[in-house]
């Protein structure tokens, strides 16, 4: 049981931190990104091991996912961050002459960062790289439900950078809710949208900004392509995407397929050779499909299936293991639409396979159900593409592949409605981290005598000609003059 905490202490020394400037400065800055690269480095074997103690991800899932993108993001980061700091100038009307204006990049102060336990270190550190990229204080919570990824968190952190400027707190909730009780800057949560709805309402206690990176029910609709390649290479990219990305734990990952009643046969045999391609005959021994974190989200997974009628539509897989904590991957087609498994964000290695008469339908089936982070789609039909742009609403929209958008800091990640608001990545984490503040520059040089009272018909010309950026018709009235 968590005892009370105060961490007003703790808080106050980073507060002074941020306070006396230091983390204003490039050379800061960039010294806390190098740490943050050289922490990835030399404890690898570290981030390994404890990734696998949490989840059963082997290394190359764990380096592809986590370490990999981590230090791409890092690098990125130090090869932009001029740029990033960089103050922007800024157009202004014909109104201010002779003035100047400048987009100032500002860090927010004090932040706090929730991160979540299915990447315990890519949502941890992600976020992190922004933070310190834009000059904050920060304090990071990671889940306590990946305890050894945690523990190294805590354990390498404070040893890699400024103590001072950037604290790890371990705990569970109550650690949280003591947490949500004090002042921020900004909170950055990354997980259920039940628990972002708490962190918003202690949020609005102090009126803190919050991104919140939530997650929903990925659809993936897929096309019935005429191509044996295309479609090798689709399934692969859903499997992988599935079952070879955290056992499905993933919020970015496909919740559901969409495909024509036509197609479906064909699909599911292709899938079912395929997953004994890549995870084998008995995907439990070939250490390439994740474990399911803990034996409540086990039991919550397999309560999906319990029911007669969603277990009578699986149609590969669906053995468990409770005492190892492994679900296979498991084909389901058909499942009522009004099941938990159809109703609820799955979160695991099963996937649900939807029919529709044709595959226009699955536009329509989108727009009736909340709006998921990313939406998927496999399709050679640029007609069929142009219009899920347009008529659908999510996240994120990838076509012919699955999860790719995560590993990318040129775009932005993050939800919209219930899938969360708030983007990151890159320059995103940056921007999510910061305040442009607007200066303006103006001479005493010269004034507009007709921005000031008595008001009267004349003056009211000037502002329309100055205001639309007519140059002669300011000087036409100037003079007396009318413009026709």
């Amino acid at each position: 049981m968590e005892g009370v905490k105060d961490f007003e202490t703790e808080l106050e020394v980073l507060r002074e931190t941020f306070r006396s400037g230091k983390t204003k400065e490039a050379s800061w800055r960039r010294s806390q990104l190098e740490a943050l690269f050289t922490l990835l480095k030399e404890r690898e074997d570290d981030i390994f091991k404890a990734l696998h103690q949490d989840i059963g991800k082997h290394p190359a899932e764990a380096y592809r996912d986590e370490i990999g993108t981590l230090t791409k993001s890092v690098n990125y980061a130090l090869g932009c961050l001029k740029e990033w700091m960089s103050s922007k100038k800024a157009k202004l009307p014909l109104a201010a002459f002779p003035t100047t204006a400048e987009l100032v990049p500002e860090p927010l102060g004090l932040v706090l960062v929730f991160s979540s336990w299915n990447f315990p270190f890519g949502l941890s550190l992600e976020p992190l790289i922004g933070a310190i990229a834009a000059g904050n204080v920060v304090v990071l919570k990671p889940s306590e439900l990946a305890p050894a990824c945690s523990s190294v968190l805590a354990n390498t952190i404070h040893t890699y950078l400024d103590n001072q400027a950037v604290k790890v707190i371990q705990g569970g909730h109550v650690v949280g809710e003591q947490l949500l009780q004090h002042k921020w800057d900004k909170i950055f949560f990354t997980g259920s949208a039940r628990v972002g709805r708490i962190v918003m309402s202690a949020a609005a206690n102090y009126l803190t900004p919050v991104t919140l990176e939530l997650g929903g029910k990925c659809p993936a609709v897929v096309d019935s392509l005429s191509s044996s390649w295309d479609r090798e290479v689709a399934i692969k990219r859903i499997l992988g995407g599935k079952f070879g990305t955290c056992a499905g734990q993933v919020c970015i990952g496909i919740d559901y397929i969409l495909v024509e009643k036509e197609f479906t046969s064909t699909l599911v045999e292709e899938m079912k050779i395929l997953i004994k391609k890549m995870f084998g005959e008995n995907p439990k021994e070939t250490n390439s499909v994740a474990r399911i974190i803990n034996k409540q989200h086990f039991l919550r997974l397999k309560q999906l299936l319990d029911s007669s009628m969603v277990n009578a539509s699986i149609v590969y897989g669906g053995s468990l293991d409770e005492d190892n904590l492994f679900i296979e991957p498991t084909i389901l087609v058909d499942p009522p639409l009004k099941s938990a498994i159809m109703t609820e964000e799955i979160f695991g290695p099963l996937l649900p396979i939807i029919t529709l008469d044709k595959i226009e339908d699955s536009i329509e089936f989108i727009k009736s159900r909340p709006k998921a982070l990313t939406i998927y789609a496999y399709t050679n039909n640029e007609k069929l593409k142009r219009r899920m742009i347009s008529e659908t609403s999510s996240g994120g929209l990838t076509f012919n592949d699955a999860t790719i958008q995560y590993a990318a800091e040129t775009v932005p990640f993050g939800g919209v409605g219930e899938s969360g608001f708030g983007r990151y990545h890159g320059k995103f984490s940056f921007d999510t981290f910061t305040h442009e503040k607007a200066v303006m520059r103006r001479s005493f040089l010269t004034e507009f005598w007709f921005r000031f009272p008595p008001w009267n018909d004349k003056k009211l010309l000037l502002f329309k000609s100055a205001y639309n950026y007519d140059y002669l018709g300011v000087i036409l009235v100037t003079l007396g003059l009318k413009r026709s």
